[in-house]
């Protein structure tokens, strides 16, 4: 009964579904293709996300390399040297908001980035308030012939949080993003941070019923890292007990938890974010690589004979 994603594992991976798929794992090869943010170019705000630094979330060949081409080839160079078995990659368009221009501009830099020989598709990063029916339904033209995944940032399924943390949107207009990518066929992703401030732990584990209900492939997790040179950054040495950061241990239950309600045909692409320790303000749990912390879940599941979405109900 719980098993029912073609494998033995007792949560929904997005990377054994890949290899189900396609026969291999999807590996992304992240690229700065030059975007912004509105929340950053004054449009709808400054200072961008309070929790954002870009170069504590990207690749360092992306911060030195304007071309996209040389970017994909200087990724692909690392990661085929670390992931010998991979055969597909894809152009991960990572840094900001990536649908944030005119459609001749997204053109130009999605395809040189599809031209690329060693390139099968693109992953989008975006914001929802920044997405249109006219970019919606050129990407919906190239899946037609290659992977085209659309990620878009949600963050917090709860409003009084995203104004806390500059993001510029509301939850409504991530609702109504998704149902507009996934109605065109596009496979459709969302990011979710645990541990933003002003969020309990109660009111964090009900975003699992919350994005259930939304017709997503997949989710990203990042447990809230302090960054330095952000917003959060600032806010967490005046007034560290507006934080309620995780544990090791109280991470992985608290993924437990959150699994046993999510909807089993939810992916998992990942489950915890690393940023690199030179960036993080806090240790970030010993060093614990994403890996690791995957072990540690699949063994609570383990133990306690449980599953993604065995609490779940429609």
């Amino acid at each position: 009964m719980i098993y029912t994603w073609g494998n033995s594992r007792r949560f929904h991976s997005l990377a054994d579904q890949n290899r189900q798929l396609y026969g291999s794992r999807i590996q992304k090869v992240s690229v700065d293709a030059g975007f912004t943010c509105p929340n950053r170019d004054g449009t709808k705000g400054t200072g961008g996300c309070t929790f954002c630094n870009n170069k504590g979330f990207s690749p360092s060949y992306c911060h030195e390399e304007p071309s996209i081409t040389n970017q994909i080839n200087n990724g692909l160079k690392f990661l085929k040297n670390r992931y010998r078995k991979v055969k597909i990659f894809i152009a991960y368009f990572q840094a900001y908001s990536n649908t944030y221009d005119s459609l001749d501009v997204l053109k130009k830099r999605y395809e040189e980035a599809l031209s690329h020989p060693g390139i099968s598709g693109i992953s989008i990063g975006t914001r929802p308030d920044c997405i249109s029916s006219e970019i919606l339904d050129y990407l919906a033209k190239l899946s037609k012939n290659q992977i085209v995944q659309v990620e878009y940032g949600v963050e917090s399924c709860y409003e009084e949080t995203l104004k806390r943390i500059n993001r510029g949107h509301t939850f409504e207009e991530s609702v109504n993003a998704i149902k507009e990518t996934t109605d065109r066929g596009l496979q459709t992703g969302i990011h979710l941070i645990i541990g933003l401030p002003g969020e309990n732990r109660n009111q964090m584990l009900d975003q699992s019923k919350i994005i259930s209900k939304l017709p997503i492939h997949s989710v990203k997790f990042h447990q809230l890292q302090i960054v330095k040179n952000t917003a959060i950054a600032q806010e967490y040495l005046e007034y560290p007990e507006h934080f309620n950061l995780f544990s090791v241990q109280e991470y992985v239950q608290f993924m437990v938890d959150f699994l046993e309600n999510l909807n089993p045909d939810i992916a998992i692409e990942r489950f915890a974010g690393e940023v690199p320790p030179q960036y993080n303000m806090r240790e970030s749990w010993n060093g614990l690589r994403s890996d690791q912390i995957i072990g540690r879940i699949e063994k609570m599941l383990e133990e306690k004979k449980s599953w993604q979405g065995k609490y779940y109900t429609q």
